[in-house]
């Protein structure tokens, strides 16, 4: 039985690669089932983040190329082959120990992917696309990414995109956000990680709009703002200074003559938009309007690369931590009587394990 994942991330692949394969949550089953079939894979598990997109599978023989899988994935004929990394037994196990617990985030110890490998792996569950050794494999890596965040410091700082883009909007307006207006489009997690820490650097005042207006008052009355009907976007943006969108809307919600229309209304101020979301929200193009500053999640390197430093000390004691935990689980894996000892995962068993 063979172990392995393909995959493209931040490091192999630009955003506007990456959010041709991107998978919404609600899709994750009906893509998965697809998956197993065309790969005649026993067993598999997809991870689809805002910075990458990745697939865990057995078989009992590789049939075809593994950069084939990609093909399922998307609608757009394209060459992914170039920007993909393979990975098997050993190495994948190591690789998702590392992805689950923040180490190979574009933020260094990061919690939110700890959530999203729990969601990947709970949906693929779900769909009976699971099995004996990913139903292991899986829990180990969420029970490892546990020890990680308890025994080391490696999530001190800022620890998400969300936290991050804040950083890069008070360089914008060098560190004073006390008399600008923030507007976030998207009350998802990665929104609510803005608002949260938009709400610490002391904004004047912040904007929240999302598709539920319900879920846009509770996010905006936590923390002092003030909810926007989302078909009322672009009238809340000729109010703000920096626009940070996060929606996980599979299409564009933003072009260029949204924003040639917001312009005009706010007499051409300078606007600063902040796209974290895979796929894009925002178009490209936008960046072609006069006093319009476009940055996407890819634009957020520099600073997390100075946050890395910050945490290098920490990465030896994770990495040992994930290599006594792979090693153990490999030589379970190669028991004789593995396929005996492994019972399905209880209901609930998981509560903990990405707490």
């Amino acid at each position: 039985m063979n172990l392995f994942v393909v995959g493209l991330s931040y490091k192999t692949a630009p955003v506007e690669v990456r959010e041709k394969l991107a998978v919404q949550a609600s899709r994750l089953r009906c893509h998965g089932c697809r998956l197993k079939l065309t790969g005649n894979l026993e067993e598999l598990v997809i991870v689809s983040t805002c910075n990458r997109v990745e697939i865990y599978g057995v078989a009992e023989q590789v049939g075809r190329p593994l950069e084939k899988l990609f093909e399922t994935l998307s609608s757009v004929e394209m060459d992914y082959e170039p920007y993909l990394y393979r990975k098997q037994g050993a190495a994948a196990v190591e690789h998702l120990f590392s992805v689950t617990g923040g180490l190979d985030s574009m933020v260094i110890g990061e919690t939110e992917i700890t959530g999203q490998v729990k969601q990947a792996y709970q949906a693929a569950q779900e769909a009976h696309l699971t099995g004996k050794i990913t139903n292991r494999l899986f829990q180990t890596a969420l029970q490892t990414a546990k020890e990680i965040r308890t025994e080391t410091g490696i999530g001190r700082g800022s620890t998400s995109v969300g936290s991050v883009a804040v950083e890069l909007a008070e360089r914008i307006f060098e560190c004073d956000l006390s008399r600008k207006t923030v507007m976030i489009i998207g009350a998802g997690k990665m929104g609510e990680a803005c608002v949260k820490h938009l709400a610490k650097k002391g904004a004047r005042s912040v904007l929240v709009a999302n598709r539920s207006y319900d879920k846009a008052l509770n996010l905006a009355a936590e923390f002092g703002g003030q909810a926007v009907p989302f078909d009322r976007c672009l009238e809340g943006m000729t109010r703000a200074d920096i626009v940070v969108t996060s929606t996980g809307c599979p299409q564009t919600i933003l072009h260029r003559s949204d924003l040639a229309q917001v312009m005009s209304a706010r007499r051409n101020q300078p606007l600063f938009l902040i796209d974290i979301a895979v796929p894009r929200d925002i178009d490209a193009e936008v960046q072609e309007l006069p006093n319009v500053y476009l940055y996407n999640v890819d634009h957020l390197e520099d600073i997390i690369r100075e946050n890395v430093k910050n945490r290098e000390h920490e990465l030896a004691r994770c990495r040992e931590i994930i290599s006594d935990r792979a090693a153990l689980l490999l030589a379970r894996f190669n028991r004789p009587r593995f396929v005996n000892e492994t019972a399905p995962v209880p209901e609930g068993a998981l509560a903990g394990a990405a707490a």
